[in-house]
């Protein structure tokens, strides 16, 4: 638990200027997860970065209109840094062990958490080598997982597109993707799977993970394919630098695509301006992508940075040593942008895939990655629809997503195909 300490010495509420409010507002729990945006109006109204209660018992900022978002990360690392050992409350054993901000936003030793010529390093050697992955082929890859996932359910006429199809369909991609043999690849998935089970063992589940990524490492390091993993020991990494970059990019390829993908299905089988015509063809998937990506971005907020001293902010002060979160679900929904409704095709001017430094890597993969899952759902699940008024959704504070999607749809006899 957190170490007994006053409200001023808690909270950066206290230590901000008078314009903030005087106690920080949640971003956690089930009101706000089913209405985030209400509390992000209500945070802008207090300023363009507002104190927030991160978790029960972690303070923070979170950054409130886009204009604020893109000053920190353009403002990386020579004002703000990533690494979270500036993290005044971590650095003191104040943070709660059992706390979900603690498993996000704790330090590990990969590019994500790097400043500097460590972080240029690591992020050249994940760029060079995604930079490297057939796109085409990529596209096939994911369509055969698509069949395969599909030609399970398709002749219930019913099933739960999340846990079914959406949520496995990312990770077994990256497995292909990373070159991993069927062994290997089952003992990553099942230690993912363990790892956000709070019914299991995290830090057990950690170390099978740990290990199965090393033993890839090994194992392509004795016979070196074209596929990621070689591509990154040929980049130089250390076992260990493998490891971590392996779970990263594994790690920022798997929950947001599964909520991009999930995201959009939902927008188009229920907004009457896609359901008509994606199935047509007369408005493609791209452009509900693009719409999802600005509207309900799939990671709502993240990207933890720390104010390298006292800074300011369109007058608001901040002070260093606590996490400030950029909110991507914000930024994209600041009213000042004046983006009309339905505009939204074509313009990838959003901050769903982040900017700056620590800017996703490989944002071309991923949307080829979701658009192909989704046009293949499309296909494959004639009159898809909701099975359900209310699917369950994701904890809103780090994502945007479903952990639940029943939907229904035609029944069909399972089909082997593999062509697009």
């Amino acid at each position: 638990m957190t170490t007994p300490q006053s409200a001023a010495a808690r909270c950066p509420a206290a230590h901000t200027a008078a314009a903030s409010p005087t106690h920080p507002l949640p971003i956690y729990g089930p009101e706000f997860s089913a209405d985030p945006h209400t509390t992000y109006n209500m945070l802008r109204a207090q300023g363009a970065i507002a104190p927030v209660e991160i978790a029960p018992g972690v303070w923070g900022y979170l950054t409130t209109t886009y204009r604020s978002a893109l000053y920190l990360l353009r403002n990386t690392p020579n004002r703000f840094a990533k690494n979270p050992r500036h993290w005044q409350a971590l650095v003191n054993g104040q943070v709660p062990p059992d706390s979900p901000a603690l498993i996000m936003m704790q330090p590990r030793d990969n590019a994500l958490w790097m400043d500097g010529t460590e972080h240029a390093r690591l992020r050249h050697a994940i760029t060079s080598s995604l930079e490297r992955v057939d796109t085409h082929a990529l596209a096939t890859t994911v369509t055969k997982i698509a069949d395969q996932l599909i030609n399970a359910f398709t002749t219930a006429g019913v099933c739960d597109l999340a846990v079914q199809y959406a949520d496995p369909l990312p990770m077994l991609t990256m497995i292909e993707v990373f070159g991993s043999s069927p062994d290997i690849g089952q003992r990553i998935t099942t230690a993912i799977a363990r790892l956000f089970d709070t019914d299991q063992d995290a830090a057990a589940a950690n170390i099978d993970l740990e290990a199965a990524c090393l033993a890839l490492t090994h194992l392509k390091r004795r016979a070196p394919e074209p596929d990621v993993t070689s591509w990154l020991i040929e980049a130089g990494l250390t076992d260990e630098e493998m490891v971590q970059t392996i779970l990263l990019v594994i790690g920022a390829a798997t929950t947001p695509i599964s909520n991009l993908i999930m995201n959009s299905i939902q927008r188009i089988i229920t907004n009457p301006r896609f359901a008509g015509n994606v199935h047509e063809g007369v408005q493609p998937v791209s452009d509900a992508l693009d719409e999802v990506l600005w509207t309900d971005p799939p990671v709502s907020n993240y990207s933890p940075l720390y104010a390298l001293g006292h800074q300011t902010f369109e007058g608001l002060a901040i002070q260093p040593g606590y996490p400030i979160l950029v909110s991507f679900a914000a930024a994209n929904g600041d009213p000042t942008l004046g983006i009309a409704p339905g505009s939204y095709a074509g313009n990838r001017g959003h901050l769903s895939f982040s900017a700056g430094v620590h800017a996703c890597p490989a944002p071309d993969l991923a949307r080829i990655i979701s658009e192909t899952a989704i046009e293949r759902a499309l296909d494959r699940l004639p009159h898809l629809a909701l099975a359900t008024s209310q699917p369950i959704r994701r904890p809103g504070t780090f994502h945007s997503g479903f952990t639940s999607l029943p939907v229904s749809f035609q029944p069909a006899k399972a089909l082997a195909r593999t062509g697009r």
